[in-house]
């Protein structure tokens, strides 16, 4: 038996973490969740090289994470930032799962106090 096909919103899910699986990209999250930035401002907060900052701008433009903007005044200047929808995707992935894991857990609960009624 095969496995089902991912939904679309699946496949994004999955673009999302797999993005968000590099501590660095996960750095240019929570600086872009205070502001837009440049590549190289970013670049420098994390350390990186350009090139190693661009791969990782990339891989999150790709996830839909970021988008990627010019300024009217230098259309060199590359400025970031971050998009909601792929963090909603990935909220409502969490929640879903954490109301499928509190109800098994509450159905265990249930078994145990029952197994152990019945056993005294």
């Amino acid at each position: 038996m095969s496995a089902p096909a991912l939904a679309p919103a699946g496949v994004e899910l999955d673009r999302t973490l797999a993005a968000l699986a590099d501590p660095h990209r996960r750095r240019v999250v929570d600086l872009l969740a205070e502001r837009p930035r440049a590549a190289g401002e970013l670049a420098r907060a994390l350390e990186l090289s350009p090139p190693a900052m661009s791969r990782h701008l990339r891989t999150l433009r790709r996830s839909g994470l970021v988008e990627e903007t010019h300024p009217e005044f230098d259309a060199r200047v590359r400025i970031y930032a971050l998009r909601p929808e792929p963090m909603v995707h990935l909220l409502r992935w969490l929640e879903e799962s954490e109301r499928l894991w509190s109800a098994q857990l509450a159905a265990f609960k249930a078994h145990i106090e029952a197994s152990g009624e019945s056993g005294e």
